[in-house]
């Protein structure tokens, strides 16, 4: 499988292998290890990878026997490994570092010495249980990694040309015509219920079996709330609600998340810790409330309001049917083709979170309410900052449409209040590219060129 992420590693050797390790921080089984191993067999004469999940205490006490010993550290390290480094030429992996912080901490000397090249890969790299007692190196250069996106999940498909033709249509703003239209939804459809996990696109591209893809994201989902029990320390109980409440926020027309949903009395406050837990393992991707459309939007943040999607769509969709009855064969041929009952938006909004932050784009919306005035009462599912900032018209504000039918009262509303803030307008909808009325109509499928 081809992963975009690489480009990003081969310019990292090429530019700052000599100056810093590269730390890759993603969810399980987003595809870390794989896409590293691969790297370092294709672009090192040898490597060695070491898996502090499953390290030998005689590796580990290496970093303790020989602190700033390194020629012993390195003859000792090959003779228990039975691997030949050569000075420039080979990769050292530490995979899963986040279980031993010991060696996190020696990357700072490791990557002075200049003998080796260093990749690390983690997930939750913050939390304190993996950051207590150590000083975090500056010397990491540190990039996301996230479910695969859906040009590489037509990559997998064996479709390198589809989304090609797609980037061209998007730059010269031109539909793609209804047959290749119709194909394309087909393609995005099919990824939005199996997911991007790659264990999951592997499982559909060797099976076509939909029992056995879902049973590959259970087995994941699984693997997350082992995670939460293991890890969550002194939060297992929030972290655990807030988790499994995911689907039934987001199936609700408004997604803010609702602390009431959890108990009673609940406040944003004492749930930080929880809701940080939950960001840091990538499971989630959260989508803060701006309280209005400039640059510098960070910096105009409503802290109490925020939105919870699922990582990967693939994995919502197993977490929201979690019901042993529903045979996930029957559900998904359903939800091909768009002949089942439930609140498709649901859906739709949390795969354009996810191919938003899989581009690079963070996570914002607005919302705003009132009794009186009907003119303030508007919610705009996202909002991304045009890439070359100007004086004016620098926010994109962008409504996702599930169905064929819908309003756009709320982006009028919003276009009329902010005007001199806002760029271009884009609704993201299942036909089509056309624009219209000063608006930018695009299909689903081309949220990752935004």
């Amino acid at each position: 499988m081809k992963r975009k992420i690489y480009q990003e590693m081969l310019l990292w050797k090429k530019k700052r292998s000599t100056k810093e390790a590269l730390l890759i921080d993603g969810a399980r089984r987003v595809g870390k290890s794989w896409i590293v191993e691969e790297f370092a067999k294709n672009e090192y004469d040898s490597y060695l990878l070491i898996d502090f999940s499953n390290t030998p205490n005689a590796i580990r006490r290496l970093f303790v026997d020989y602190e700033g010993q390194l020629d012993s550290f390195f003859m000792h390290l090959m003779l228990e490994t039975g691997v030949k480094l050569h000075k420039r030429k080979s990769l050292i992996i530490f995979d899963e570092i986040q279980n031993f912080p010991k060696a996190r901490q020696a990357i700072k000397h490791l990557v002075r010495d200049g003998r080796y090249d260093y990749i690390e890969t983690g997930s939750l790299m913050s939390i304190n249980a993996n950051v207590k007692g150590i000083n975090i190196p500056s010397e990491e250069h540190r990039i996301d990694m996230y479910p695969m996106d859906f040009e590489e999940f037509l990559w997998a498909l064996g479709d390198d040309m589809m989304m090609e033709y797609a980037r061209e249509c998007f730059a010269e703003k031109k539909p793609l015509g209804q047959s290749l239209h119709r194909k394309m939804m087909e393609y995005f459809r099919l990824y939005m219920i199996v997911g991007g996990m790659p264990q999951a696109v592997q499982e559909w591209i060797e099976t076509k079996d939909f029992d056995e893809v879902d049973h590959v994201k259970r087995n994941i989902l699984s693997l997350y709330r082992g995670d939460i029990s293991k890890y969550a320390s002194g939060q297992e109980v929030k972290v655990t609600k807030i988790f499994d409440t995911i689907p039934s926020q987001l199936q609700k027309h408004e997604k803010k998340f609702r602390l009431s949903a959890l108990h009673i009395g609940a406040r944003s406050r004492n749930l930080e810790n929880a809701f940080f837990w939950l960001e840091e393992s990538r499971v989630v991707n959260v989508c803060f409330a701006a309280t209005e459309p400039t640059v510098g939007i960070e910096m105009r943040l409503d802290d109490s309001a925020r939105k919870i999607y699922m990582a990967d769509t693939g994995l919502l969709i197993s977490h929201a049917f979690s019901e042993a009855k529903i045979r996930a064969e029957e559900l998904y041929r359903k939800l091909m083709h768009d002949k089942i009952e439930l609140n498709k938006g649901m859906l739709v909004e949390n795969i354009v979170a996810q191919m938003l932050r899989a581009s690079g784009h963070k996570l914002f919306f607005f919302s705003s309410y009132s009794k009186t005035n009907a003119d303030e009462r508007m919610e705009i599912d996202f909002l991304i900052s045009k890439q070359i900032i100007g004086s004016r018209h620098n926010i994109h504000p962008i409504e996702v449409k599930s169905t064929s039918r819908y309003s756009l009262a709320s982006l009028n509303k919003f276009s009329a209040k902010y005007h001199t803030a806002i760029a271009e307008p884009i609704i993201l909808h299942s036909s089509d590219l056309k624009i219209e009325d000063g608006k930018i109509f695009l299909p689903l499928y081309m949220t990752e060129l935004l």
